[in-house]
């Protein structure tokens, strides 16, 4: 269901969050976070996770009419002029679509362990910081059956608007557990008989071969700047590093994490073989 609205002016208390989409702290404190782009929007209307509004230009309304009609809340469409949705950004942008979503209420980690297939296969953040890398890691974790994304509480959120951009809105399809003590909760997999490993380029003479990803295992992966923490590398189980040549240091957390899904879905996926 959902309501249309032409508007002239971005003065309506409505279209507050399209304003403020830099004070993206602000939009946490309410539970709301703003899609951009034709494919997020999308699959933002597409998904389980309420919608409070959209912002788009006129020749969008037609092509995202059937979406709308299904949604089963209320939604209020604020119908501009491309120009004018471009004074929220600053720039040109190519197609104009925004809509702001409401942060879903997270589902206890215990919760999607017992409803998840074994072996479990999770993701745990510590310090990543970069909202576009991190949005680009729910990208890998969806595409290579990640069972859920543990974010720890030096990360940035995965709901930040460039972090939900640049996950080309997989962020809906991915649970996601936000927690305010990652050494716990992974201390507290590991009471369950679930490996953590860390992805750590520094790992002395531990490469990627050499883990075992078959079983259930929890992958922790930290900061472009300095890696895992001490801290938290000190409560998992394994450090192994990506084997690269001396004069690369490391790559992107993003880049990282499809070698590592990958290598887990290779190992799982041989083994399943083996059985057979």
């Amino acid at each position: 269901m959902f309501t249309i609205e032409h508007i002239s002016s971005l003065d309506l208390l409505e279209l507050q969050p399209y304003r403020t989409m830099r004070r993206q702290m602000e939009h946490r404190e309410q539970g709301i976070f703003v899609a951009e782009g034709e494919k997020v929007v999308r699959r933002l209307l597409e998904s389980k996770f309420g919608v409070v509004s959209a912002l788009l230009p006129q020749r969008w309304l037609a092509e995202l009419e059937p979406l709308l009609k299904q949604r089963p809340e209320m939604v209020r469409v604020f119908v501009a002029e491309k120009e004018l949705l471009e004074t929220l950004t600053g720039y040109s942008m190519y197609q104009g679509l925004l809509a702001v979503g409401r942060i879903p209420t997270q589902i206890p980690l215990e919760q999607i362990l017992g409803d998840s297939p074994r072996p479990h296969l999770l993701v745990a953040l510590d310090e990543l910081a970069n909202a576009e890398n991190l949005g680009a890691l729910v990208r890998n974790c969806t595409a290579f059956g990640t069972q859920a994304l543990i974010v720890g509480e030096t990360s940035s959120s995965p709901f930040l608007r460039r972090a939900v951009r640049s996950s080309m809105g997989t962020v809906f399809e991915l649970p996601i557990v936000e927690t305010s003590d990652l050494i716990r909760c992974l201390s507290g997999l590991r009471d369950g008989g679930i490996r953590c490993i860390a992805a750590h380029p520094h790992a002395e003479k531990r490469t990627l071969s050499d883990a075992n990803f078959t079983h259930d295992c929890c992958i922790v992966f930290g900061s472009e700047g300095h890696g895992i923490s001490q801290r938290v590398l000190a409560v998992c189980d394994d450090a192994v590093a990506i084997p690269m040549p001396p004069t690369v240091d490391s790559l992107n957390v993003g880049s990282a994490a499809a070698v590592f899904l990958y290598e887990a879905k290779r190992q799982r996926t041989n083994k399943h073989v083996a059985v057979e």
